[in-house]
């Protein structure tokens, strides 16, 4: 009898619990570059690819900062409708119903009927609460990137998704980045926890270089009561 695949979204959910998301470091917050990153990438990178790709991404971005200004909860209703605008459908996407896989099949995420609950619970820890720990914005925002990677609820355009969750979480943080290419390109592992803390980590570098190219004393570059961390980012996964 052959051995099942491992449930790739398992692993995660085991490992995810047990990161240190206290450790990622922080960065200075609010911060508003002169260049907006997100759409920059999207009018190069996408459209690069397919010109239709990059108008329907680029409407979902415009959705997803208009929620993100608003009291909207962060779950899969939400970015469902983002979802509707990447893939160009009537209707918002349902959740998955079959096993999915990613990176050549090197990774499998089983299904269930728990998965758009867990979902909703995990994206709800983007908001700190008065009985848990506080997280700086980077390591929420990494955290809530790599579940909607590895839950991989739609049938097509997860990746999107999950930037645009990303761009959502430190939206929400006062914080745009000027440059997105570096977390859009690197692929992450479920299985790699320190990995999880580097894309923070990465998160960190590129909002504190962004802050960095704002004029000195600018309002929206103000630093955090934190931000005198100094510790080097760990690795790239």
């Amino acid at each position: 009898m052959s051995t099942p695949a491992p449930d790739h979204l398992r692993t995660w959910l085991t490992l995810r619990a047990t990161i240190p998301w206290h450790r990622a470091r922080t960065a200075p917050h609010p911060v508003t570059p002169t260049r907006d990153g997100a759409a920059h990438d999207i009018r190069t990178h996408d459209h690069a690819r397919s010109p239709q790709r990059a108008e329907r991404l680029l409407a979902a971005l415009t959705r997803a900062r208009a929620d993100a200004a608003s009291a909207a909860p962060l779950d899969f209703a939400l970015l469902a409708g983002w979802q509707r605008h990447v893939l160009g459908t009537p209707e918002p996407p349902p959740f998955r119903g079959d096993p999915a896989h990613a990176k050549s099949g090197r990774e499998r995420y089983g299904t269930g009927p728990d998965l758009p609950a867990l979902l909703d619970a995990c994206l709800a820890e983007t908001q700190d609460r008065a009985d848990g720990p506080v997280l700086p914005p980077t390591a929420r925002a990494a955290r809530a990137y790599l579940d909607v990677c590895f839950f991989h609820p739609f049938d097509d355009g997860n990746a999107r998704s999950a930037f645009l969750t990303l761009t959502f979480v430190l939206a929400r943080a006062g914080v745009s980045l000027d440059q997105v290419g570096p977390v859009r390109r690197i692929r992450r592992r479920a299985d790699d926890p320190e990995g999880a803390l580097a894309l923070a980590d990465l998160l960190a570098v590129l909002i504190t270089a962004a802050a960095g190219r704002r004029t000195p004393g600018d309002p929206a570059c103000r630093p955090s009561p934190a931000s005198s961390d100094r510790r080097p980012p760990r690795g790239t996964a």
